[in-house]
């Protein structure tokens, strides 16, 4: 998601195609911290990272300033930058406000949905289908599989004519996902994930609004449950198949 976009696209964007230095230094930096190769709560040292991404400290700093606003990047005044870290009580917090916005939108998107929505959703479906069934924990099947996750819940809320509400849902929807790339590499994460958003691709497609929120309600809480029953210091540590930068640290 480019800075640009964040009101436009809420949840995802045709082609993140960066324009300027800034917007690629701010890409680049969102990906290694979402896949954990930034540890949460390491300090981001501007003067060693600039080389690792190929800009001058001024862009790294305005890209690191982006990603305050996206709330995965804390500044301190003159001190610098962190990692925001990740923690029970912010995924519970998550959680609870995404079972607001995103079960009210589904209900307003299914009652307002149109022969498009019901064509967009099947695609959307299709190729997130096509990802689950050779889903492992390679960082570019991962990133693949939450590209497609992220399409498909987007699909699912896109004719709610509400675009606050879209856009509420997005932030939340972004702020989880450095839970959810954990999920998908962690022992504990015991569930038929596909089963779940086959669940409720059905119900929508049917247009059983209330079997639908259902549905939405327990793929929402089964990751925060998972979540919830694992240390904040497993938490804490890389996911599989990813090396730490020891200079953010």
């Amino acid at each position: 998601m480019l800075p640009s976009q964040k009101f436009s696209g809420a949840f995802t964007a045709d082609e993140e195609v960066p324009r300027t230095l800034v917007e690629n230094a701010y890409l680049a930096l969102r990906r290694d911290i979402v896949d954990g190769k930034h540890a949460p709560g390491s300090r981001l040292r501007v003067e060693h990272l600039k080389g690792d991404y190929g800009v001058g400290a001024g862009t790294l700093r305005e890209a690191l300033s982006l990603l305050v606003s996206d709330a995965l990047v804390v500044s301190e005044g003159q001190r610098g930058f962190w990692v925001t870290t990740i923690s029970h009580e912010d995924i519970e917090d998550i959680t609870r406000n995404r079972l607001l916005l995103e079960t009210e939108a589904l209900r307003a998107s299914i009652k307002n949905g149109d022969d498009e929505w019901e064509a967009e959703l099947v695609a959307a479906f299709h190729r997130l289908t096509r990802v689950e069934e050779k889903l492992n924990t390679t960082v570019a099947r991962m990133r693949e599989w939450e590209d497609r996750n992220r399409g498909f819940h987007e699909a699912l809320i896109s004719a709610c004519n509400s675009r606050w509400l879209r856009y509420l849902i997005g932030i939340l929807y972004r702020q989880s996902e450095r839970y959810r790339r954990f999920l998908l590499t962690s022992s504990r994460a015991k569930r038929d994930i596909h089963a779940e958003h086959s669940e409720l691709f059905d119900a929508a497609m049917k247009r059983d609004v209330r079997r639908a929120s259902a549905a939405l309600e327990l793929h929402i809480m089964t990751t925060f449950e998972i979540i919830r029953q694992t240390s904040e210091e497993d938490l804490q540590r890389p996911p599989k198949g990813v090396r730490r930068n020891n200079v953010s640290a």
